[in-house]
């Protein structure tokens, strides 16, 4: 996963209709998740809003989907996104490094013992891997600001809670299958809630609403645990 972030294969494309007005960017085959393919979608993603024609282009993860205006205009946008993801940079976005303060364990983690148990490590143990590993932003979506972040590592897999929380506090940091993340906004949720934050990572006052972007590298920083 870590090299495919430096190398780009000769994939083939696949454009296909999502209802009336939009379209999804597809790179094959599904399977190659790459940094190097989401720059390139994130590249094509900003000169797509800069069309008036285009009224939402918003990457996935190694996808994007592009809602134009007027139904008739399908057409060119699909020819468009041909060119653009022939002439698309990589490695073009800058990456900025966001520390994350943390506070681990706890009421703030109240599934940090049960996610050390499943592992057969000390919640000490958690917590040093779960800090010590860099993330990678790669797309925002779910909630406003919630980033989807790669690089958690495998020793850290945890399957989601068999219940769902009703409720989970804003800034809370979970585990979730082969991904971490922080809930911006409290909402339900199943993942498994090792610690939070009480960084805002969406502000709907601020130009810059959102904390992380695409491309941005995450650290977590333990600066409180309770065990």
């Amino acid at each position: 996963m870590r090299d495919s972030h430096r190398f780009i294969p000769s994939l083939q494309i696949n454009i296909y209709p999502l209802g009336e007005r939009a379209l999804v960017l597809d790179p094959t085959p599904e399977a190659t998740l790459s940094w190097a393919v989401q720059s390139k979608l994130c590249w094509i993603a900003e000169q797509l809003r800069q069309l008036p024609i285009v009224e939402e282009a918003t990457p996935g993860m190694n996808n994007l989907t592009i809602v134009v205006r007027e139904t008739r205009q399908l057409k060119a946008m699909q020819a468009r996104l041909a060119e653009l993801w022939q002439s698309a940079p990589t490695e073009t976005l800058e990456r900025r490094t966001i520390e994350i303060p943390v506070s681990y364990g706890g009421e703030a983690g109240p599934d940090l013992i049960s996610v050390a148990q499943f592992h057969h490590l000390s919640p000490k143990e958690v917590i040093k891997r779960h800090s010590q590993a860099s993330y990678q932003v790669f797309f925002i979506g779910f909630q406003p600001g919630f980033a989807y972040l790669e690089g958690l590592p495998k020793c850290l897999h945890t399957p989601r809670l068999a219940t769902p929380r009703l409720t989970i506090p804003a800034g809370s940091v979970g585990i979730g299958g082969e991904q971490t993340g922080i809930y911006p906004l409290a909402s339900p949720g199943g993942w498994q809630i090792i610690g939070q934050t009480q960084l805002a990572l969406f502000d709907p006052t601020s130009d810059d609403s959102c904390l992380l972007k695409p491309g941005d590298r995450v650290r977590f920083t333990p600066v409180e645990i309770a065990l």
